[in-house]
This record gives structure tokens, C-alpha cells and sequence, in this order.
């Protein structure tokens, strides 16, 4: 299995680069090949359904700063030691290691060693004034696709979920964005539970995968948490027969990949890197709301492996003759698990 089994053409206006105003999006409902407003979900759920959701909020992560008069871009992806983050760097061919990139408010940060776009730095403020700073001067970090400037403000309305809670993700769990206050009303008032996780998206977003035999891929380490009464919910509906609903892939990743663990879902603290691809057989998620995905990446991978590759070829084939919009501000599909 090889990663060009995973490629395909896409018209470059259907790319969704901004999103227009709080969208009215759009999803496909597959085993039905029907495309309908993404509200209309409600009606192909039922009290048997429990959701579940990442709740993860998107730092401000970007800053940019200045090394030998050019400018440099730092997406800070993971802290520690207090004083060291992982980065992911651009342009990362004009920094050497030792070199020391100025930013504004007397702030820098020391290369200690870099291996391709991603960097350990040192920088000279602790942890907590480091997030003090970005969350006044760092901008969201947007998928590399979207070229337009940043707009703190503009990205903080769109670019987050509304129930977005704990701060850690370099990405949005962006099949999230679909939900408005409206419909997660509307969720309750048809008694379907929704259930809350986090899985902060790490750098393998922004990453392509570079083995061309798909299994050898190694996918980055996100941190994966699951509440003690997120497990007592999950496990509840699973012994009550209930389909598990995953909003996202960053959902199935973190269930499936504490399930491969524990033979159950358990309060879960821990990094994660589960690479799905086809011959995976999931043991939690019966049903997924997820947007279309980048070629070759990781993400179109997994959603190959919940219904098969062919049935995702013909979808995407379908949406795209249907004008639907795809990537991070895009349409949405919902998939059924295939059964072998």
C-alpha cells in the first residue's frame, strides 16, 4: 500500500480558504450520496447516538521574530523543561544551530538542534511569562494553505470551536467548527448525549508523511485526555449498544488508540501516535462527522481504513462534481464504519 493510492485531484476552488461569516456549511451524508445542510444532521441522529467531541483550544502559537535581518516564523508546538519548546520553523534552511532569533518585549529564544522544520529552542522567559506573551502578541497557526494574513481577532471567532476549553492544539478539530450554539441545543433536546475529550493536534498537521510505503509513516505524538466521567459516559453507552459518534478524526485517534492499550476506555493522561491505515479494525467508533482531507495525508489514510479506500474515492469523487468545499473551513461528510 503505497501513499499515491491516496492521491487525488482537486480543483483549486474548492479549496475553502476563509470562512464566510459563521458559515451555513454543507455535509455529505455518504451511504445515502445526499448532500444537505449541515443542521440537518440532526436528522440521521436518534437517541441511540452519543457524540463525542475534542475540546482542545488553539494556542496563539505563532510569533515572529528576527535572526541575521530576516524574518523568521516560529509555531511553538510543545514545552518542557520550563524554558525549551519543540517549533516548527520557517524558513528553516536560513537558521544554524546556536542561533539566537530576536522577537519583540525583550524576548528570544536559542536554537539548540534542528532536524528538517522541527527545532528545539531555549528561550529566556519561563513557561508561564512565554504564555503571557503569546496570548498578546502570538496569532493563531493556520493550515500553510491558507496564505492571507492573520487576523487575531477574525481567527479566534472561526478557527475555534465554541465549546474550545483546554489550550494546547498547533490546529482545530475543525469537524467541530460545523456546531454552533443551535445545534448542540438541538442535540439535547433529541436526548442525545454529547460527551466532551481533548486531544491537543500536534505537529503532525502541518507535516506530510514521507515514507511512500504507508505503514512505515510514524506520525508526531499529540497528548491525548480522557476524563474519568468522559470514561464512565463512553464505556456506559458502549455497554448499552449505543453508536459512538466520533466528531472528528482527532476523536477516533484518541478512543481507538486507548482501547488498543487498555481493552477499554479509562481516565488517560498520555501522548498518543496510533497511524491508522487500512486493515485496522476500530473497536470504539461506529460512526464519524469529518471534513474532506488533504491528499496523501494522514487523515484521508484513516477515514480509508473507517469505510475503505474505494467507497472514499468515490465520495470525494461526488463532492467534488457536487462543488463541495474542502480542508479546514470546508464541508463535512458523515461516514458509517464499514463492517468486514
Amino acid at each position: 500500500m503505497f501513499l499515491e493510492d491516496f492521491n487525488y485531484s482537486l480543483p483549486e476552488k474548492l479549496i475553502a480558504k476563509r470562512p464566510i461569516g459563521r458559515r451555513e456549511s454543507k455535509i455529505l451524508i455518504c451511504k445515502k450520496k445526499k448532500i444537505v445542510s449541515f443542521k440537518e444532521i440532526l436528522s440521521e441522529l436518534d437517541k441511540n447516538d452519543v457524540l463525542v467531541f475534542n475540546n482542545t483550544k488553539v494556542m496563539p502559537s505563532v510569533i515572529k521574530g528576527v535572526y541575521n535581518g530576516k524574518e523568521i516564523q516560529l509555531t511553538l508546538l510543545k514545552n518542557f523543561q520550563t524554558y525549551f519548546w519543540k517549533v516548527f520553523i520557517r524558513p528553516a534552511k536560513k537558521v544554524k544551530e546556536n542561533a539566537i532569533i530576536k522577537f519583540d518585549n525583550n524576548v528570544y529564544c536559542k536554537l539548540i538542534k534542528k532536524k528538517s522544520v522541527i527545532a528545539e529552542v531555549k528561550f529566556n522567559k519561563k513557561y508561564e511569562k512565554l504564555i503571557n506573551y503569546l496570548n498578546r502578541f502570538g496569532n493563531l497557526p493556520l493550515p500553510p494553505y491558507i496564505k492571507s494574513q492573520p487576523n487575531r481577532k477574525f481567527d479566534e471567532k472561526y478557527y475555534q470551536t465554541i465549546f474550545a476549553k483546554n489550550s494546547g492544539a498547533v490546529a482545530s478539530p475543525t469537524a467541530g467548527l460545523h456546531f454552533n450554539v443551535d445545534l448542540m441545543e438541538d442535540l439535547k433536546k433529541k436526548n442525545i448525549e454529547t460527551i466532551f475529550t481533548t486531544l491537543h493536534v500536534g505537529a503532525g498537521t502541518f507535516l506530510p508523511l514521507k515514507n511512500d510505503i504507508v505503514k512505515k509513516n510514524i506520525l508526531h505524538e499529540e497528548k491525548g485526555i480522557i476524563t474519568k466521567q468522559a470514561a464512565k459516559q463512553i464505556n456506559a453507552a458502549i455497554s448499552n449498544k449505543k453508536r459512538i459518534v466520533a466528531v472528528g478524526t482527532t476523536v477516533v485517534r484518541l478512543l481507538e488508540a486507548c482501547y488498543c492499550k487498555y481493552k477499554t476506555i479509562k481516565n488517560f493522561n498520555e501522548d498518543i501516535d496510533l497511524f491508522i491505515y487500512p486493515g485496522y479494525r476500530f473497536k470504539v467508533i461506529d460512526r464519524l462527522i469529518t471534513n474532506f482531507h488533504l491528499p496523501k495525508s494522514s487523515l484521508l489514510i484513516l477515514v480509508s481504513s473507517f469505510s475503505s479506500k474505494n467507497k472514499i474515492r468515490e465520495y470525494y469523487d461526488f463532492a467534488i462534481k457536487s462543488n463541495m468545499q474542502f480542508f479546514s473551513f470546508g464541508d463535512a461528510m458523515f461516514l458509517e464504519k464499514d463492517e468486514f
